[in-house]
């Protein structure tokens, strides 16, 4: 045996730890992938063996390897070994392995449940910690039932350590176990009065508001105000009222401070409140501008991350105070010239909020050149689409010369390399459809496109772009008759080279040729031509017939037998052109995006019905696909081209003209031509030079932007004048009227600006009968979802299952002493905060009181001060009334003592208060009591039974599958000292009758070294 042990110890020096396998990694990088399949090899032989610390370090390795993005799924069982040490050092590597690899279908899940179980309850507070730790990142709803009472004991742990870890999991248990938030929150309640930070900033209630505006006032921790701070901001959409209050103290904050941290947060949580104020509120406009103005200071600060906080919280303002921010839209502007790209980013999303009709144009102009300057194509993208949504945000209402747009939009096909060519097109669309008065204009841009298409596709690079001509060619088909020069444009459009357009391109093409040659047919039927047209669509319409597109094939071979039909009947001599065109009469309005969705389903219709039976799983690993007509051959990998460096290429030169120089068949040329060869460079000395094909590509025959901008200028400087003018012959028409008043009309206004074209709302086709999708929005699978529980109603809600988790309400414990107070005790001891309780509690069982108590606090009565929010007191209440309030709220007056031994205190709550607020009215049929448990001994009690004998009237509500005379459980244990609250259900057939019933509790005493079972009998 000790052999074998010194054997162990000695092949474990010659393993590889993480080290060795990082660095044998860095030293294969040509043959990484064999190199770690070996170690893989290695890492499972490691696997197989019985010592615990070569299986740690085999999962070590293997949490690596999967961060290199292997699958380890296979080594699962390994890892839960690994987790199952008693050494912290190893069970940390497993729960690290299984927090990285373990998921919802992850099998051996199942198996942890006792192992983590056992974790959570070690009195090594580490153990427990990387086990809270672990579950966070791979809890199961199964897990989550399961350990949801353990970790619920766990938030009242001795070390603010576990506290902490135990709050803030609370949350993804929630997430995977809805039920289990309603008896964990009056828990999470008491957290934040623990005294420890940690585990008041990992909890949050609305309903106590009030506690924390006293610590965000009296704090002086940085870092506990800004927990404080983001908490309010969180809050102050739920409660709008909360936000009257927060208005002064943070708006001092952000005066006094000089942390640039704590100044963010101020800002952002004022945002926030005045968003949720933004209605019905007297205006804040110097809130704003103070905001405004420190976030100025973040922007212009040489930090980039404040600088991008700056910009982020500009955002925010500028989605409820535009002007507020378009005044800073110089320095908005100089954030584009920013090295870093996000603070470009964000700068782009200023400048979509900020435009208006006097500076859009100008504000396009700049981002145009940054366009021109950009430094690769994410950014390039970037800047065209915030361009064209800045333009077409909310109708183009603040475009004025739709012929600057067109022109912008026919500037942006230049760009190299853009993936966006699908939206210039879309936009080209929209405007040529929208907009009526632009069409003539638009037509004669996309026709000149089409007649320059090769400067468009010609480069490899420009694939993308080529969409927009998907655009050109429908615009130029459907308002065929605002061009020029038909003719032209048809023959620009049966040009070979559209054969090489992706497939969906050329069917607009060939679609579109046809309504050409239907106008050209009606502008003079018999005329020259039309008999052009014919013989020019007959000629190249065959190469779109042999098309590999399906649908180019079809369109093509429709068009064609379409045109050999009409000139049979032209040669006949019958009048054809009507007819033709009505093939293209009416205008195509867009169908509305959702359309489909809201097509009702006909009746009899199984959407979710199989067509055809679905093959069985035997059948289709029996069938494996086989060649038929062939052999089958092993298939060879094509060789991998490698690329060589100069210095190869020089040798592998000089080793071919030795070969050739002494090879007796090679023809060699005259010396006077060697010598001239010799003279001048080679072929292969010929430098390589890169052409820059970055310069901006021009289309000839299209104007550019800059020139409508001044036009544009022209019209609004006319408009002007012409306005002044009626202006003046009204006021001289006026006789009288105080001349002395003359007023100038000042800059001009949103409102003056008059467009030069309008811009049609398209009304979007829906089928018939369409049904309502409001909702189609919403994820029916979203998490938070079961979360959306009303808490500040538990008392009220009623209950179905006896001792159902939703049911297991655990309250304060070691506050007996606190609460049993008299009023009057409490007013006669000076007030001073204890370091464990705090001075603002809310009652968990009043809910009423709460709710009161927040709405008198956000009401519009004056702020008490410290000494009045500390007694609980309001400003101009008369001393009698605290006293009564604070009666009311004692969380025990409204229990009663039910039984009681040496061992445990049983209190019941009155019958009062059980009908009036327990009882079901709705129903009728359900009554809950509560009660609460005390331990009294020093002992621990556990395995706790409560039992009550069935009478006629009244039953005892119990699990299915339970007799008439079986206890239910109680879902905790009581450690000395401690005392919980538990809730039962009665089913009754009558809530009015009085009710006398007999019951018993038995329980187990765990000593240290022995364990007696108690029975305490007590009577309803």
């Amino acid at each position: 045996m000790a052999l074998k042990i010194v054997k162990g110890s000695i092949d474990r020096m010659f393993d590889k730890n993480l080290q060795d396998l990082v660095r044998g990694i860095r030293n294969h990088k040509e043959e990484e992938a064999k190199y770690i399949s070996t170690c893989i090899d290695e890492i499972k032989q490691e696997l197989k063996q019985d010592n615990i610390a070569v299986k740690a370090n085999a999962v070590c390795k293997l949490t690596y390897l999967q961060m290199l993005g292997y699958d380890v799924s296979w080594a699962a069982f390994n890892i839960v070994e690994v987790m199952s040490s008693s050494k912290f050092t190893y069970k940390r590597i497993g729960y690290l392995a299984a927090s990285q690899c373990f998921h919802e279908s992850t099998d051996v899940i199942m198996l942890t449940t006792n192992q983590i179980r056992k974790d959570l309850s070690s009195p090594n507070q580490y153990d427990t910690g990387v086990a809270l730790t672990g579950l966070s990142c791979f809890v199961t709803p199964d897990l989550a039932r399961d350990l949801a009472n353990d970790i619920m004991t766990l938030m009242s742990h001795t070390k603010p350590y576990i506290r902490k870890k135990a709050v803030l999991i609370m949350y993804k248990v929630f997430l995977k176990y809805p039920e289990s938030l309603r008896p964990a929150f009056p828990r999470l309640k008491e957290k934040l009065e623990d005294p420890d930070p940690g585990v008041q900033s990992a909890a949050n209630y609305l309903s106590l508001a009030p506690l924390f505006f006293k610590l965000m006032t009296s704090s002086t921790n940085n870092w506990v105000l800004i927990k404080i701070i983001k908490l309010f901001g969180a809050l102050t959409p739920l409660e709008p009222r909360l936000g009257k209050k927060l208005i002064e103290p943070l708006t001092n904050l952000i005066h006094s401070t000089s942390a640039m941290s704590l100044l963010y947060e101020c800002v952002n949580t004022v945002i926030a409140v005045l968003i949720s104020l933004s209605s019905g509120m007297p205006n804040h406009s110097a809130s704003i501008q103070l905001c405004v103005q420190k976030l100025r200071i973040l922007i212009e600060d040489s930090d980039q991350n404040l600088k991008y906080l700056g910009l982020l919280a500009m955002s925010k303002i500028l989605k409820t105070h535009p002007k507020s921010v378009q005044s800073h839209k110089d320095l908005i502007l100089q954030c584009l010239d920013d090295k870093d790209e996000s603070i470009r980013l964000r700068a782009l999303d200023l400048l979509y909020g900020m435009v208006s009709k006097k500076n859009l144009m100008e504000i396009v102009k700049k981002l145009m050149l940054h366009v021109d300057k950009a430094e690769g194509t994410t950014y390039r993208d970037e800047l065209l689409t915030k361009i064209i949504d800045i333009c077409s945000q909310s109708n183009y209402q603040y475009i004025t010369n739709f012929e600057w747009y067109i022109s912008i939009l026919v500037e942006l096909t230049r760009l190299e390399g853009t993936r966006h060519g699908h939206l210039i097109a879309s936009q080209m669309l929209d405007v040529a459809i929208r907009v009526k008065a632009i069409r003539g204009f638009a037509v004669a841009q996309m026709a000149t496109l089409l007649d320059n298409a090769h400067l468009l596709t010609g480069n490899v690079q420009r694939k993308g772009i080529c969409e927009v001509l998907y655009a050109a060619a429908w615009i130029c088909g459907e308002f065929s008759e605002h061009l020029e020069n038909p003719m032209q444009t048809l023959e620009a459009m049966l040009r070979p080279k559209v054969a090489t357009l992706p497939g969906h391109i050329q069917a607009v093409y060939v679609q579109n040729a046809a309504k050409l040659f239907a106008t050209v047919l009606k502008s003079g039927e018999g005329s020259a031509d039309s008999t052009a047209a014919q013989e020019m669509m007959i000629e190249r319409l065959p190469l779109f017939v042999q098309s590999a597109n399906l649908e180019v094939q079809e369109r093509a071979s429709c068009i064609l037998q379409l045109v050999k039909y009409i000139q049979k009947l032209q040669q006949k001599d019958v009048e054809i052109a009507e007819e033709v065109i009505a093939l293209f009469a009416g205008e195509l309005n867009p169908v509305a995006p959702k359309a489909q969705k809201k097509v009702p389903v006909p009746e009899g219709l199984d959407l979710d019905a199989w067509i055809n039976e679905p093959p069985s799983e035997s059948e289709s690993e029996d069938e494996q696909p086989r060649a038929i007509f062939s052999k089958e051959e092993p298939k060879y990998s094509r060789p991998r081209h490698t690329e060589v460096d100069e210095k190869e290429l020089a040798k592998r030169r000089e080793v071919r003209k030795q070969e050739q120089a002494s090879n007796p068949f090679y023809i060699k040329s005259s010396p006077s031509s060697q010598k001239v060869y010799q003279e001048g460079p080679g072929v292969e000395h010929i430098p390589v030079v890169q052409i820059d094909l970055t310069v901006p590509l021009k289309v000839p025959g299209l104007p550019m932007s800059d020139q409508y901008v001044k036009l544009e200028e022209e019209r609004r400087q006319k408009d002007r004048a012409d306005k002044k003018k009626k202006e003046k012959k009204k006021r001289k028409e006026k006789r009288g009227g105080g001349r002395g008043k003359k007023h100038d009309s000042g800059p001009e206004s949103e409102e003056d600006i008059t467009p030069a074209h309008m811009v049609d709302i398209v009304t979007e086709e829906m089928p018939e009968n369409a049904l309502p999708s409001d909702d189609d929005d919403k994820d029916p699978n979203d998490p938070h979802k079961a979360l959306d529980i009303d808490l500040d109603n538990l008392v009220q809600k009623a209950v179905i299952r006896p001792l159902a988790d939703s049911e297991k309400l655990p309250v304060r414990s070691h506050r007996a002493a606190d609460v049993l107070k008299s009023p009057t005790e409490d007013e006669d001891e000076p007030v001073v905060q204890s370091e464990e309780t705090s001075e603002v509690a809310a009652p968990p069982t009043s809910t009423t009181a709460e709710v009161s108590d927040l709405d008198f606090w956000l009401s519009n009565a004056p702020v008490p001060s410290n000494a009045q929010a500390a007694s609980g007191a309001a400003p101009d209440s008369e001393p009698e009334e605290p006293k009564d309030t604070e009666a009311e709220e004692t969380p025990m007056s409204n229990y009663c003592l039910l039984a009681e031994n040496s061992y445990i205190k049983m209190m019941l709550q009155d019958a009062d208060q059980v009908n009036d607020i327990q009882g079901n009215l709705q129903d009728g049929s359900q009554v809950v009591v509560s009660v609460i448990f005390e331990n009294k001994c020093e002992s621990f009690l556990k395995s706790m039974e409560f039992n009550v004998l069935d009478s006629l009237n009244s039953k005892l509500q119990r699990p299915e599958g339970s007799g008439a005379h079986d206890g239910l459980t109680v879902p905790f244990q009581l450690p000395p000292g401690v005392s919980n609250e538990a809730r039962f259900v009665f089913t009754m057939q009558s809530i009015v009758m009085p009710q006398k019933l007999k019951g018993t509790l038995t329980f187990i005493v765990k000593n240290e070294d022995s364990s007696t079972h108690e029975k305490l009998e007590f009577k309803l």
